[in-house]
């Protein structure tokens, strides 16, 4: 996925950005004024538009919130379809629903280029669910990568997984449940951790030593990505 966070000061990915924004605004939470001046500091524009359209176009679908889509292959997660669309999404790693609206970014020089899909509802991972999920899935990654001696092979991944109450301080919208705000901040930290692991093989000494790393790793990265997915995505946000 491209942006993936690196490290525990990553971002959220684009899409989860702009859902997050984008929710606080039809929702009445954050002002035009000042949603835009968020969506200048990565330059989010509607393709052949402005980030004023982009606004517009979301706001035409008549929806109250928006929604974040994180595939890979083999997991197309926060997809329904179409198959352009989801195509499309699982090429750039990340997409935006909003209503019937499907919106796909790529990265344009020093912009990001939202394209219009039609998108259809799917089916979303609930923030309790997601949650307890990172939990189990973090506690026993974290036991399985001390069988492996992580901390020989990839130190950073052993010292993220030592300090895990160190986690990125994400900028969001009024109107956030600190509950959703928490989650997201931990599904970056889990997603940190996996890719320091998956950097490159270390020390390992065979190719059955890095497919069984690998094979440890994927549930930790499919927890962290419905961890952001739930939390970015206020269909499933709950009230308190």
């Amino acid at each position: 996925m491209s942006p993936s966070p690196a490290s525990p000061a990553a971002t959220l990915p684009h899409a989860a950005r702009l859902a997050w924004w984008l929710t606080a605004w039809l929702r009445g939470h954050e002002q035009t004024d000042h949603v835009l001046d968020v969506l200048a500091d990565d330059t989010h524009l509607l393709a052949g538009g402005s980030a004023l359209d982009l606004l517009a176009r979301s706001r035409a679908t008549g929806a109250t919130h928006a929604g974040v889509a994180l595939p890979v292959d083999g997991d197309l997660l926060g997809l329904g379809g179409p198959r352009d669309f989801n195509a499309a999404a699982l090429e750039a790693g990340q997409a935006v629903v909003v209503g019937d609206l499907g919106l796909v970014p790529e990265e344009q020089g020093e912009t990001v280029q939202w394209r219009v899909f039609a998108a259809a509802r799917r089916q979303l991972p609930d923030v309790g669910e997601a949650d307890r999920s990172l939990r189990q899935t973090l506690l026993s990654t974290a036991g399985d990568l001390a069988d492996l001696d992580v901390a020989r092979w990839r130190p950073e991944a052993a010292d993220a997984l030592m300090d895990l109450h160190h986690r990125p301080e994400l900028d969001a919208p009024l109107g956030t449940p600190p509950r959703c705000l928490e989650l997201a901040a931990r599904g970056l930290q889990a997603w940190a951790i996996v890719d320091l692991a998956l950097a490159d093989d270390g020390g390992a000494l065979s190719s059955y030593e890095i497919e069984r790393r690998r094979g440890l790793l994927q549930p930790l990265g499919r927890a962290a990505r419905g961890a952001v997915v739930a939390a970015c995505s206020a269909e499933v946000w709950p009230e308190h």
